[in-house]
């Protein structure tokens, strides 16, 4: 019955008119779409293209992009934030998707939501223990500026953001380069294409 709910809800949400869909709802079907898909008895690098289909889907890439350049967006000219945009997208796949991949049917149940404005709300959920791993706590920060698309913008795991760790680790880049935009880019790009 909660699968059949959460397949109507997403049908409706895609169909001519939109109606406001519920963070807590939306986290569950992404994680039940990644689960199922890695779930497959597929090779490891066809998990890797469709969750970055996921990802396309239901995280504010963009919006991760420039939260972790931190102060250092506003200096930068139109060609380097589209640059830097396009950069950041093919890092932030590549590094998303191949570590879950190594995920085989992880099981994370939302257990709470709590509004926190009209644009952000946290959703809590746990990571199923297995015999290899521990319980996890994985809380959701969803932008819901747009009621009918709701966007992830940060996970925090076990109280630890990976948005504010990727701005840190950026910030070490560009001060260990003087500054240097460039510098940035160089890793980006070396990630993305090793």
């Amino acid at each position: 019955m909660k699968k059949l709910l959460i397949f109507l809800i997403l049908f409706v949400s895609t169909s001519s008119y939109s109606i406001s869909i519920e963070p807590d709802v939306f986290v569950q079907s992404t994680v039940n779409r990644a689960s199922k898909l890695l779930g497959e008895n597929i090779s490891k690098e066809k998990k890797i293209e469709k969750l970055k289909l996921i990802a396309k889907d239901t995280v504010d890439i963009k919006g991760i992009g420039f939260y972790t350049l931190g102060v250092k967006r506003k200096s930068l000219n139109d060609d380097e934030k589209e640059r830097y945009s396009e950069l950041f997208e093919e890092y932030f796949l590549k590094s998303f998707a191949s570590r879950l991949a190594e995920y085989t049917n992880p099981e994370i149940n939302v257990i709470n939501k709590e509004k926190i404005n009209n644009n952000y709300t946290i959703v809590n959920s746990v990571l199923k223990a297995t015999s290899e791993r521990p319980e996890i706590n994985i809380d959701w920060r969803i932008y819901t500026k747009k009621p009918d698309n709701p966007l992830i913008r940060d996970l925090i795991i076990e109280g630890l953001s990976l948005a504010r760790t990727q701005k840190e680790e950026f910030a070490s880049v560009l001060n260990s380069n003087e500054n240097n935009i460039e510098a940035l880019f160089l890793v980006l790009k070396e990630f993305s294409d090793n």
